[in-house]
């Protein structure tokens, strides 16, 4: 009879899971044996399972499928917990298998353990244990659904090492989603008037178009209706950055001219966006007295903070499918309000050159990158300044992807981008980390070595937890705290890799850092990066 271990791996792999992500533990070990005899799903052994969770979180977001993670207890889920949050912030399906103590040791403070309900119950969507092998099938079918429907997220099953060994009665199954709501004709209707009737609206794009189909159906829903679009915090490649109806992004420092356009809007639709405080502009716009029709799946997120006129629980998807049976129109005086506000963002896009005696100015560098990168191309960003410049200056047009952490996890760079090459082997894959981040997980840059996969590590080197140091210097000016790095020799530390390494020093160096990211194979370009280009002018004048 099958092991609840294997039965676990076999409805995984009827969902389509072809990979899973870990750092192996004795507390799982049966699950490691179930995944050798199912040879279906690419099992990717990484360096810290932070690094781990963090591969499966960009898995997710680039196959619309959950990505999945193995730990071990304790530590391992500990470790891991920075994905759960990413995870969740980032509305991301991950399933997380946490190998538990064995079932007569739970609750009593057996070495390694963990009430993981407890742990994680703020940030999963869903926590299961197992005490019985007949519950597996039945837990992980369960946690697949959580994961995927609604507004995807995280999920965590707790499993005991002696559980997940014993045989296993209960069938495999079947997965089981509920289909999307369908908005009603009544508020299909509604809406169209609204729309046909808006001069100034804005289309705000959120995660529910992060999946297959979704950026081309956002893309025709737009032009059929003439609506301006903006996307939501860190989602530039949800929507052509060049297309004469892109308006920009809902950011960390949005310029004053944009944020005031946006609050001049007479309409505002919010499609598959939870709202949140960045998106929202610390929780500013939509303001009092603007229009505003909400979708979101999960009714949880919608009418508690920001007033909607019409707020439908339903798929973003669905609500576009639907107002394909209504006829487009618009205000002959929408052309002047959508040249506007396309006018006021690319009038933030452009990169002034300089001279820096500390380095290179990064925006230069993501400038480059955007011109080098092909019709294919994925970047993976750290969190940090030195990814700022990606995500105004770089004008993205799908397929190309971004992907970028939501919850502005350092650590998320490097693993995203051997995630990225693992899956697609064949596209440029290039992965922007700082120094801050470089030494948490990079080393998962060692995966992708080992698997043969050709990612370029792109690493910025200013000697400073940059972004603090900003904040630092406004706050508190000329009191450095905390924010100094000593960095290792990056160029010798990415060699011991066996890659062929660029170092730029300066703009003159730029031809070098072009071939390198065009050349096949793996490689690493270390940029020595200028702080005193993103200090506050005060303090570049100190330094």
């Amino acid at each position: 009879m099958p092991t609840a271990a294997e039965r676990l791996i076999d409805f995984l792999a009827a969902q389509g899971i072809d990979r899973a992500f870990c750092v192996p533990g004795e507390s799982y070990i049966a699950l490691l044996d179930a995944l050798h005899a199912n040879p279906a799903v690419d099992l990717v052994t990484c360096r810290s399972e932070g690094g781990a969770g963090f591969m499966a979180v960009a898995d997710a977001k680039m196959t619309g499928r959950p990505g999945v993670v193995l730990v071990s207890r304790g530590p391992g889920a500990c470790n891991a917990s920075i994905a759960v949050h990413t995870a969740e912030q980032d509305a991301v399906p991950l399933i997380l298998l946490v190998g538990q103590v064995e079932k007569r040791d739970l609750r009593r403070n057996a070495f390694q353990e963990i009430d993981y309900g407890r742990m994680f119950g703020g940030i999963a969507k869903w926590v299961g244990e197992a005490t019985e092998p007949n519950q597996v099938p039945e837990l992980i079918a369960r946690a697949y659904a959580m994961a995927m429907q609604g507004v995807p997220g995280p999920v965590v099953l707790s499993l005991p090492e002696d559980v997940l060994a014993e045989p296993c009665a209960a069938p495999v199954p079947a997965a089981t989603l509920p289909a999307p709501a369908i908005p009603a004709p009544a508020d299909i209707a509604r809406l169209a008037a609204m729309l046909r009737g808006a001069e100034r609206p804005i289309l705000l794009a959120g995660h529910a178009f992060d999946r297959p189909g979704g950026r081309e159906a956002l893309r025709a829903f737009a032009e059929a209706w003439n609506l301006p679009v903006a996307v939501s915090f860190r989602r530039q490649d949800l929507f052509d950055n060049g297309h004469a109806l892109y308006a920009g992004d809902l950011g960390l420092s949005n310029p004053p001219a944009q944020r005031a356009a946006f609050a001049e809007s007479d309409l505002v639709l919010a499609l598959g966006t939870r709202l949140t405080d960045i998106t929202t502009q610390g929780w500013t716009w939509p303001a009092a007295g603007q229009r505003l029709v909400h979708v979101c799946a999960e009714p949880r997120f919608l009418g508690w903070l920001f007033p909607a006129e019409l707020a439908l629980p339903v798929d973003a998807l669905a609500l576009i499918a639907a107002l394909g049976a209504e006829a487009p129109a618009a205000p002959a005086s929408r052309a002047g309000w959508t040249a506007r506000l396309r006018a006021i963002h690319l009038a933030d896009t452009g990169v002034r050159p300089g001279q820096h005696n500390d380095g290179v100015a990064f925006a230069e560098v993501a400038r480059l990158v955007g011109e080098v990168a092909t019709a294919g191309a994925i970047v993976t960003l750290d969190a940090g300044t030195f990814g700022a410049p990606f995500y105004r200056k770089v004008p993205w047009v799908p397929p190309q992807r971004l992907l970028a952490p939501v919850s502005g996890a350092m650590g998320f760079g490097v693993p995203a981008g051997v995630a990225a090459s693992l899956r697609y082997p064949d596209r440029q894959v290039i992965a922007a980390v700082g120094d801050g981040g470089a030494l948490m997980t990079a080393g998962e840059f060692a995966v992708a070595v080992a698997r043969g996969v050709p990612l370029k590590l792109l690493l910025s080197d200013n000697g400073a937890y940059a972004s603090i140091r900003i904040h630092q210097e406004r706050a508190h000016p000329g009191r450095v705290s905390g924010t100094s790095l000593a960095n290792p020799d990056f160029v010798a530390w990415c060699a011991a890799f066996g890659v062929p390494v660029t170092r730029v020093d300066s703009t003159a160096d730029f031809p070098a850092l072009a071939a390198a990211l065009a050349a096949p194979g793996p490689a690493a370009i270390v940029v020595r990066t200028s702080l005193a280009a993103v200090l506050p002018m005060t303090a570049q004048a100190a330094e």
